[in-house]
């Protein structure tokens, strides 16, 4: 296992007038064990910074360590990463057993060891009893634990992970989620996990690295980013529904923008903001009343998270929502950061 450094990273394609940046001097320190999530929208760079550690894309500046080596310089497999890619890229004919030990195999480590090493990793991933079939009689799920298992056999000090759920359905995009936790709990290797899903972000991250237009708009854990985050950018792109931001509610200042998430409002008869319905979605446990808040030059969207039982309006209605004062937000409206 070892520590990750970017420092300085930035990353263009062409040279001179012509060049095309996409990485803006990226720093980021990892440390030995973390399971760190880079997340953000597409186009963002997420993905060009995951390729540039694993030596897939070349660095246009700045340097990347891997433990205490530079690894600017080195070619993919002398930088000990293993990487699990969106498409799981199983060989059809082989069985799950040949292709988690394929990779073992042209190494020419001895055939003892990689039957320790994929039975090892088979009894982690639970695939002991999968070892003899092919991936076309596998599911989506299995396919991709079987990926996994390719990854770990190799035992790295790195795991890099580009969206790996992006093709499974939303129950097995949760339940890999868990499988996910589990397995670096068990082996404690560090880890980068790139993805746009800001949910997979939330629940798999030690740590979040928020990328916008390949610049880290904020590092820092779940609990930080959504709590307090950095920027308007962040707190509009973390969090579903994401946070209100408005810049003419009744008692915002002039040049700010006011933050406040959905669930930190009540309905207040009587007091409060004028807010007009517009419609009510029914999520089950809970529910998101979406209107315009009255008052200001212009009518601003709301939205207002209530649990099941409480008060529900209809369309049309006039309500009247106080937002909870120690969860109020207030961010530059010329940058967009945090004040």
């Amino acid at each position: 296992m070892a520590s990750i450094t970017l420092k300085d990273v930035v990353k263009q394609y062409g040279t001179g007038k012509a060049a095309v940046p996409v990485i803006h001097g990226v720093n980021a320190e990892i440390k030995d064990g973390e399971f760190i999530v880079i997340v953000g929208p597409s186009g963002c760079g997420k993905s060009t910074l995951l390729r540039m550690v694993a030596g897939l894309e070349e660095i246009s500046g700045g340097t990347i360590s891997i433990g205490d080596r530079v690894v600017n310089n080195l070619e993919p497999a002398q930088r000990d990463i293993a990487m699990v890619f969106q498409n799981y890229a199983l060989y059809p004919h082989m069985s799950v057993f040949d292709n988690m030990a394929y990779g073992l195999k042209i190494k020419n480590v001895p055939i003892d060891e990689i039957k320790q090493r994929v039975d090892g990793a088979a009894k982690i991933l639970e695939l002991s009893h999968l070892l003899d079939r092919k991936p076309r009689q596998l599911s989506g799920g299995q396919r991709q634990r079987v990926a996994m298992g390719r990854a770990i056999v190799r035992k790295p000090q790195v795991f890099l992970f580009d969206e790996p759920l992006s093709n499974l359905d939303a129950k097995l995009r949760a339940q890999t989620r868990i499988e996910i936790q589990k397995r670096h709990q068990t082996l404690g290797i560090t880890s980068l996990f790139v993805t746009h899903d800001q949910v997979e972000a939330m629940t798999l991250a030690q740590r979040m690295l928020v990328m916008n237009g390949g610049r880290v708009e904020q590092f820092g854990t779940p609990e930080e980013v959504y709590h307090t985050p950095a920027s308007t950018f962040v707190a509009s792109f973390i969090g579903s529904p994401p946070m209100n931001l408005l810049k003419t509610a009744p008692g915002t200042r002039s040049g700010t923008v006011f933050g406040i998430r959905p669930e930190h409002m009540d309905i207040t008869p009587g007091e409060g903001w004028s807010v007009v319905v517009d419609t009510v979605e029914l999520l089950g446990a809970e529910r998101l009343i979406y209107g315009r808040v009255q008052g200001g030059s212009d009518d601003e969207q709301l939205v207002v998270r209530v649990e099941e039982g409480t008060f529900t309006p209809s369309s049309g209605d006039v309500i009247r929502v106080t937002p909870r004062n120690d969860r109020i937000h207030t961010f530059d409206a010329g940058s967009g950061k945090r004040i």
